[in-house]
């Protein structure tokens, strides 16, 4: 039975992730040790409700609290607990990174060698290792000249944040090199759905998220994009299954893989937005657009999923309109619980 440690864990993708482990695997896992520095649960709520006590009184899920740029609560909690498969989330997001550099390289970077080195350390090896990182690790479309972006394609991050997950990916690479342990790092972009409120590409979900606490308020909130372009999409309960599924179904060795997604233009969602508000009677409190002084989309799009469907065939890939669908839905159970604010 797989003990399985998540550090960030009560994050929008760490909660996703959590709730896909148990509702795909739970007959196989033991215990999720989410680890996180708030311990935080509203995340998890969105996906468990009022499971999710029962799921930590039950034994299957646990807190911890560690800063994953302060080794010794992350050296306790990892020892002690003795995990089989670890997925690491933690992570400082773009604008954070950008803003707090110091704090970035004591987390995404520092941070993540030091938890190599203690997991390395275990006297009982684990069975796989998964790290978050992500599309920033590319450099921008125009560098690229096929119709899609392959993981072997040149890296060339345009941001702190994407040299921090090159290195992150090539820690994990030597990681494997010297124990041997399966490794797998999952290359995402513009997340988007319920609980995604944090980092640059979260501007997309507070379209929705607007549109929906509006439809509430009997007002129109408007909600511009700040930037424009193409745009890599992935439905988060997509991206929880991503990690899930590459944490617990065969692998061995040590890659990087793309995470399925679909890439239009920012104009192109927010006009889905508009067909499924139409369809579901909220047209009428949605006012967006691309903002005037939007800049190009900073990241790389067209990611190509073929090695990830050929390595871990059946992931899903959930079309636009119903992402937005099911956005929409959940942010109307929230709404009137206040668990979803401007």
């Amino acid at each position: 039975m797989a003990r399985i440690f998540v550090t960030g864990g009560t994050g929008c993708i760490g909660a996703a992730t959590v709730h896909q482990l148990l509702t795909r695997y739970g007959n196989q896992i033991e215990q999720i040790l989410i680890a996180s520095r708030s311990n935080n649960p509203d995340q998890l709520e969105i996906w468990f409700g009022d499971m999710l006590q029962k799921h930590v009184n039950d034994g299957k899920l646990a807190f911890t609290r560690v800063d994953i740029g302060e080794n010794k609560s992350l050296h306790h909690a990892i020892h002690q607990f003795r995990p089989s498969h670890f997925i690491h989330l933690g992570a400082l997001q773009s604008p954070a990174c950008d803003a707090h550099p110091d704090k970035g390289v004591a987390i995404n970077l520092t941070g993540t060698m030091h938890l190599f080195r203690m997991i390395a350390e275990l006297d009982t090896p684990l069975k796989r290792f998964v790290f978050a990182s992500s599309g920033a690790v590319y450099g921008k479309r125009a560098m690229y000249p096929g119709p899609m972006v392959p993981e072997h394609a040149q890296l060339a991050p345009p941001n702190l944040y994407g040299v921090w997950k090159v290195a992150g990916e090539h820690l994990a690479a030597l990681f494997h090199q010297q124990t041997g342990i399966p490794t797998v790092s999952l290359r995402l972009n513009t997340t988007y759905g319920p609980g995604r409120d944090q980092g640059t590409t979260s501007a997309p979900t507070r379209v929705i998220k607007l549109l929906v606490i509006g439809a509430q308020q009997g007002e129109t909130i408007p909600s511009l994009m700040p930037y424009r372009g193409r745009e890599n999409y992935h439905y988060v309960e997509d991206v929880g299954a991503h990690f899930a599924g590459v944490c617990m179904l065969p692998f061995e060795g040590c890659r990087a893989f793309n995470i399925k997604g679909k890439t239009i233009d920012v104009t192109e969602f927010l006009d889905s937005i508009r067909g499924v508000a139409t369809e579901m009677g909220l047209a009428g409190f949605l006012e967006t657009g691309i903002a005037p002084e939007a800049t190009p989309n900073l990241f790389v799009c067209d990611l190509d999923d073929s090695a990830i469907e050929a390595q871990f065939p059946g992931l899903p890939k959930t079309d636009i309109a119903e992402g937005i669908r099911n956005t929409i839905s959940r942010f109307q159970k929230m709404a009137p619980q206040g668990k979803i604010k401007i």
